[in-house]
């Protein structure tokens, strides 16, 4: 069984990763150690308000290698992607070698390339959070293009879109709206279609209360695959309410699928219409929890190789690149005003 370390008690840390794990250790024990989960967070001075008593916050990572042996511990890390690759070098160096990465991996390519070259250096087992991949929505929605009921696959089209005003205001851990929810969906499509080119991208700025945020009001983008299916990305970050549909449209039908818009209500729907039968279905999707669980058991099988995981997730960063490079969004604040479509 494995022991678990988070590193960043942020949003994703206190907010998703833990309560999760200690449901898991909860439900389904099997790859998960009984004792306290142990917890180094900078930024915060003692345990966030609400969290848990089997956490443990210590004062540092060096406590924390005194208190683990890296061979049977997972790090979480959880911390925004500014200076990710030294924390990833500092891991390392105390021998921690299984690591599950909190998206965006890195803010600029330069900390993506060293991110990565550290990865193939220690040879670290790592795995890139992406829990739409886990989705039993995702699930169901491979068979269909692997099934071939629907005949071939022509076009994807994907809305992500939510109110996110105050986090945006607030925090700067992702720096444009191709950071916040396209990740979880580009890793989708590419699995659905296979690899792909850039084709067109745009962004918007957040403007509220007098304030502008450049780039953080929503995102575009436009794939070309290589087996010449098309996928349409589109998230908006000011839409009043939230949704997360993907729509595959096939030779012979379509399949519509939402998946859950939050932690509250961990349903999905898929809705698949050809020319003789409609079906619609709503069934359990935690896909977090079953990508935890996933992860600690393939940790658990033995090593996971940089070939494995995260080199496919690093081709997905590396198109979010090209997107946000095209769309203007890497530019100085003042230059994505003027690119940025408004």
């Amino acid at each position: 069984m494995l022991r678990t370390l988070i590193v960043g008690l942020g949003r994703a840390g206190a907010g998703l990763h833990l309560p999760v794990l200690l449901r898991l250790r909860r439900t389904a024990p099997g790859p998960f150690s009984a004792a306290p989960v142990l917890a180094v967070d900078p930024a915060v001075g003692g345990p966030p308000a609400g969290t848990a008593p089997e956490l443990e916050l210590l004062p540092s990572l060096a406590a924390a290698r005194t208190r683990l042996d890296p061979a049977r511990t997972v790090v979480h890390v959880c911390t925004p992607p500014r200076g990710r690759a030294r924390l990833v070098a500092e891991l390392a160096g105390l021998g921690f070698d299984r690591l599950i990465l909190e998206k965006p991996l890195a803010s600029d390519p330069a900390d993506l390339a060293e991110l990565a070259a550290l990865v193939q250096h220690h040879r670290l087992q790592v795995a890139v959070v992406a829990p739409w991949l886990a989705s039993t929505l995702t699930d169901r929605l491979t068979a269909l293009v692997l099934g071939g009921s629907l005949g071939d696959l022509h076009r994807i089209a994907v809305r992500q879109h939510k109110p996110r005003f105050r986090r945006s205001l607030t925090t700067d851990g992702h720096p444009t709206a191709f950071d916040v929810e396209l990740p979880h969906s580009l890793g989708v499509v590419l699995q659905l279609a296979g690899d792909a080119e850039v084709t067109a991208a745009s962004c918007h700025d957040l403007r509220v209360a007098g304030r502008l945020h450049p780039a953080l009001g929503g995102a575009r983008l436009r794939l070309a695959h290589h087996s010449g299916v098309r996928s349409e990305l589109v998230s908006d970050l000011t839409s009043p309410v939230r949704e997360r549909r993907i729509t595959l449209r096939f030779a012979r039908g379509t399949a519509i699928g939402h998946y859950p818009g939050s932690a509250d209500d961990e349903y999905a729907q898929l809705r698949v219409s050809a020319r003789r039968s409609d079906r619609r279905e709503v069934f359990a999707d935690d896909s977090l929890g079953s990508y935890l669980h996933r992860s600690y058991v393939r940790f658990l099988a033995g090593p996971l190789p940089p070939e494995r995981e995260f080199e496919p997730q690093l081709r997905a960063v590396r198109l979010l690149g090209a997107a946000k490079s095209l769309s203007g969004a890497t530019a100085d604040t003042s230059e994505r005003e003027l690119t940025c479509v408004h």
